[in-house]
């Protein structure tokens, strides 16, 4: 199977307070994925530093999406 997002240690702080604590997930091509949590969790960061709407304090995020348009 082909990976096409990789996530890796993603983490990020507002202050002391962790929003997302060291985070990895990998999503294969033709996947279907879902983020569950309670609120207050750190799905909303953990999805803006995926989109690059936010940049993470530590981690790494790649895409690969073979010849398509890359985000």
């Amino acid at each position: 199977m082909e990976t096409i997002l990789d996530v890796k240690g993603l983490t990020k702080s507002f202050g002391n307070k962790k929003a997302v604590d060291n985070i990895s997930l990998s999503v294969t091509r033709g996947e279907v994925m879902g983020l569950l949590g309670p609120n207050g969790a750190g799905k909303t960061t953990a999805i803006r530093m995926i989109m690059g709407i936010m940049a993470p304090d530590a981690g790494e995020i790649s895409f690969n999406f073979g010849d398509g348009p890359q985000p």
